[in-house]
């Protein structure tokens, strides 16, 4: 029970003392009034019981006027707890949802790679949902489920114990059967939790892909991985309440079967005389009292089962370790490989005994067949992963000591698959530099050519790109990345086919603001179009993960090893033409 209250409550079960107590203070302020209207009724059997004492008018007045202070007092206690709970609610998913996005953020590529994108939307927002339904709504009625009736069983064994042991004797009962039931109840949960989130991400991958879809004609019946997903869920679904439905009723049954023995236990004891009727009334009222929020409770316990596996979830993605370091770097030093090894699963090695070095502020250009390693490579300067062996420094420092956040200040990146957010266009170019002037925005803007055509959009830099930048087209986007890469201004340059989208008028261009940057930064250039590096300082042929060859381009050429024979057939292909 602990574990869930932690699970729930993001790890610190305190945010829920509020809510538990509003919680109590309602439920016992329920309880009252049964015993006021115990009294009111025992006064007016009294009157007839001895008629020579009379009807007591003013207890009777006495008791209404106190039962309508209490209602006044109920009314209090609901809206504490309806405050109380849902305030605490609505600010633990909150604080929860951001605080789990920025561990995430911490987190390496690898992690990622490894789920679904699907789990991790669903973690965030249905697993957060989940959650936070159950700390509004199922946390108060258990706590008050829970301590009314050790409250009403403590009060009630001194005034009969005979009848109070008849009212609670089916209760062990009812939570036997869940407690022997978990096991299959936690399985049954986790298995629609899965469901459910290969249906999100079936969906997703639909709605993301479908362009491919239309283009290819795979809607309909054809796209079986989406209809495939959502029968899966449907029969989870419907397994799921079809095994627990009948589990939760039955527990239900049990614990309400008190009810039915007290009844029958206090009228024995009234026809034999043992028990006065004022008492016998008051265990009638109280039991309704004590066992409807038990009812409510066990209604929703498979929800609260459902929930636990959620905050397990949450809680197991917290627990992740984020990317260690604490020491900064000097960005103007070296880049060193020194014995590489790394690959994205230790199955399949990317990167093979990789060793070369990389001076400050001189343009290195990465070339080699595709699936060579070379992308990787500048992901592993920027540290989106760790590598199994070697050494990686900058400045002569590891970057697997490096403080993630102070190395990634220092290097400014382009990949070839560029993505906006869904936010104006100059705000993405500021993603470079979050306090950039409107005056740097367009001169950066400028530097990569694409100040034109953003000036020429109905609102300038304050034109909306939808999500991806699915307003724009390739070269558009890129030219926005490269704005950005510029306003950050940073020590290192990552650029992954910076100019492959770009046609020969802005590539030219383009290329001439990069080689701005050769005075005081260093620059790593991935490229396949053999022409855009071979005024390079330096060229490292990459084949397999191994590096093969270096130097510069005409140093390269003639050796006429791998780097010789890719020239020659891009030499070749620039003639080919359409016949």
């Amino acid at each position: 029970m602990n574990r869930y209250f932690t699970n729930i409550s993001g790890g610190n079960i305190r945010n829920l003392w509020p809510s538990s107590f509003a919680a109590l203070l309602d439920g016992i302020s329920k309880v009252i009034p049964a015993a006021l209207l115990v009294d009111i009724f025992h006064t007016i059997y009294s009157s007839f019981a001895e008629p020579e004492a009379g009807l007591s008018i003013g207890r009777l007045w006495v008791v209404c006027a106190f039962l309508f202070f209490w209602l006044m007092v109920s009314y209090g206690a609901y809206a504490l707890l309806y405050d109380k709970s849902y305030k605490a609610a609505y600010s633990l998913a909150a604080s929860g949802r951001l605080k789990l996005a920025e561990h995430l953020r911490h987190l390496s590529l690898g992690y990622f790679g490894k789920r679904d994108p699907g789990d991790v939307t669903n973690l965030l927002l249905s697993d957060y949902s989940q959650v936070e339904h159950t700390i509004s709504h199922n946390v108060p009625q258990l706590i008050s489920a829970v301590i009314l009736p050790l409250l009403a069983l403590s009060g009630l064994v001194f005034l009969d114990w005979q009848m109070a042991l008849a009212m609670f004797v089916a209760v062990p009962f009812g939570v036997l059967l869940l407690w022997l039931t978990d096991a299959l109840q936690a399985r049954l949960s986790e298995t629609h939790v899965k469901a459910k989130n290969e249906a999100a991400s079936r969906l997703q991958e639909y709605l993301s892909g479908i362009r491919e879809i239309k283009a290819h004609n795979m809607g309909g019946k054809r796209f079986e991985r989406l209809r495939l997903s959502f029968d899966r869920l449907m029969r989870a679904s419907i397994r799921l309440e079809g095994v627990m439905g009948p589990l939760i009723m039955g527990a239900m049954l049990l614990t309400r079967s008190g009810m039915t023995i007290m009844i029958f236990a206090g009228s024995y004891l009234l026809v034999g005389g043992t028990l006065s009727l004022p008492v016998f009334l008051l265990f009638l009222l109280v039991g309704t009292r004590v066992f409807e929020p038990l009812t409510v409770v066990l209604m929703n316990y498979g929800e609260m089962r459902y929930s636990a596996y959620s905050a397990q979830r949450i809680m197991d993605v917290q627990q992740e370790q984020p990317m260690q370091g604490t020491e900064s770097i000097q960005p103007q030093g070296q880049i060193v490989f020194d014995r590489v090894i790394f690959g994205y699963d230790d199955n399949a090695l990317i990167i093979r005994d990789l060793s070369f070095t990389i001076e400050p502020q001189t343009i290195t250009a990465l070339v080699g067949p595709s699936g060579s390693g070379k992308s990787t490579v500048t992901r592993l300067i920027a540290r989106f992963w760790d590598i199994q062996q070697g050494t990686i420094e900058i400045g002569g420092q590891s970057i697997r000591h490096a403080n993630p956040e102070d190395l990634l200040k220092h290097i400014s990146m382009v990949f070839q698959d560029v993505y906006l957010f869904q936010d104006t266009i100059g705000n993405n170019i500021r993603i470079g530099k979050m306090d950039a002037t409107q005056e740097e925005v367009e001169a950066a803007a400028k530097r990569a050519c694409c100040h034109e055509f953003i000036s020429q959009l109905p609102q300038g830099y304050d034109t909306p790109v939808g999500e991806g930048g699915s307003t724009l087209s390739g070269g558009e986007k890129q030219r926005i990345s490269i704005a950005r890469a510029l306003l950050k201004d940073a020590s290192i340059v990552l650029l992954d086919e910076a100019t492959a989208s770009l046609d020969p008028e802005n590539e030219s261009a383009v290329q001439k603001a990069i080689n701005e940057l050769v005075a005081d930064k260093t620059v790593i250039l991935i490229a396949h179009r053999l022409k855009t590096v071979q005024h390079a300082d330096k060229i490292l042929v990459l084949d397999q993960g191994q590096l093969v060859e270096e130097g510069t381009h005409m140093e390269l050429l003639k050796r006429k090893g791998l780097y010789a024979d890719l020239w020659s057939l891009q030499q070749e292909s620039d003639g080919w033409r359409v016949k």
